[in-house]
């Protein structure tokens, strides 16, 4: 609408960043469920970032029935890639339940692939031979990636799913019947791809057990990052640079034990004129980060919200080359590539601020266990700069 009513060369607004796809999080910060319809609505305010290429939703709450369950969502070429898919699973897993993953047909959304989900409870005998279980769906999951042809998983957490395909993304939600669906995170993402082609697999949220990526930017340390994380069995199969980071953020915080600010500081790490102006023990922290992690350094102009099930975190580059702003009110918290959206889903949020590039925002449920999760009514907590 907007570029219609601009005559000409001055169709696009000189007030007005085409950096390019759009983020947006909301959380409630006690776990109050609420469904897709607002998201939704938030997302399509950004709809000049995006081009029709991709968007996608993931949801943190949504199986309640099967909490304890990972639940694996499927894209299949094909009849004979489920078989051959669902013949993998009974061998690895109790399958628990499965369904096709509900749609409705929606203009803008052509030519889906065949989706399901199942849900999941590893087989005891062979979890046994693994250091940890997570470890084992990490490698179940890679295994339908890489050794299935025509099939993928493209969420693989517990009590969450990624709903994401070509499409702007109000329509890819309008497609997965989102409003029907209840969490207490959302994120989404709409896309405008710049490197790699629009395809069902390369739309936004990347996933990997609990952990969603929604990414606007560029990685041009893809293939050094790529490279790094193949030695500790990640294989990237999905063509597009954000893929990296949420390998990047299991292997880091749930492998390795970082905090999620030791994290950051790996992501977005300062230069090395900066290190050598810290005062001597913050020198010394950044040094041993970037001597052991330098191969995850992520080049590049971003801006991402990283989630699990009980965070959402929000993360620039250190000279904030791609937008993010945060917001606040009571127990709901944002974040999204613009402020226009929290606006519109939320028309009495008044405290707003702009993160500083590098440092992350954390929003999360403080005493986060599975049954509390369940229940709701968790006490807030938030993480990360004061705002302005």
């Amino acid at each position: 609408m907007l570029r219609n009513e601009m005559p000409g060369n001055a169709r696009l607004r000189d007030d007005k960043d085409f950096s390019a796809c759009s983020i947006f999080g909301m959380m409630n910060l006690r776990g109050e469920k609420f469904n897709g319809e607002p998201v939704m609505t938030a997302i399509a305010n950004m709809k000049e970032r995006s081009n029709g290429l991709g968007g996608g939703f993931a949801a943190y709450g949504i199986y309640p029935q099967y909490a304890d369950l990972y639940c694996f969502q499927l894209m299949y070429d094909d009849g004979g890639a489920r078989e051959e898919t669902e013949e993998f699973l009974k061998e690895s897993f109790s399958v628990e339940g499965a369904e096709v993953i509900p749609t409705r047909a929606c203009e803008g959304v052509e030519d889906p692939p065949l989706l399901w989900r199942y849900f999941l409870q590893p087989r005891e005998a062979l979890v046994c031979e693994a250091a940890d279980v997570d470890d084992f769906v990490v490698r179940a999951v890679m295994h339908i990636n890489v050794r299935i042809d025509g099939a993928f998983v493209f969420s693989s957490g517990k009590n969450m799913g990624v709903f994401k395909g070509v499409g702007f993304p109000e329509d890819i939600g309008r497609f997965f019947r989102l409003e029907e669906y209840e969490g207490y995170i959302w994120v989404a993402h709409g896309r405008f791809p710049t490197n790699t082609q629009g395809w069902w697999g390369g739309a936004h949220p990347f996933n990997i057990l609990d952990w969603s990526v929604v990414h606007n930017g560029e990685i041009s340390s893809y293939g050094i990052n790529r490279r790094y994380l193949e030695m500790f069995g990640y294989i990237c199969t999905l063509h597009t640079d954000t893929e990296v980071i949420a390998y990047a953020v299991d292997l880091l915080v749930r492998r390795h034990g970082l905090s999620v600010e030791d994290t950051a500081r790996v992501l977005a790490a300062p230069l090395w004129t900066e290190i050598d102006r810290m005062p001597e023990r913050e020198k010394e922290l950044h040094t041993a980060l970037r001597q052991t992690y330098g191969s995850l350094l992520l080049n590049g102009p971003f801006s991402v919200i990283i989630s699990n099930r009980g965070q959402m975190i929000g993360l620039t580059d250190r000279i904030r080359l791609r937008p993010l702003v945060a917001g606040r009110n009571g127990d709901f918290m944002y974040i999204s590539s613009e402020e226009a959206p929290m606006h519109l889903v939320d028309d009495t949020l008044r405290e707003t601020w702009i993160p500083q590039g590098g440092v992350p925002i954390v929003a999360e449920l403080e005493e986060y266990t599975m049954k509390e999760e369940e229940e709701g009514a968790r006490v807030l907590s938030l993480r990360g700069p004061d705002p302005a």
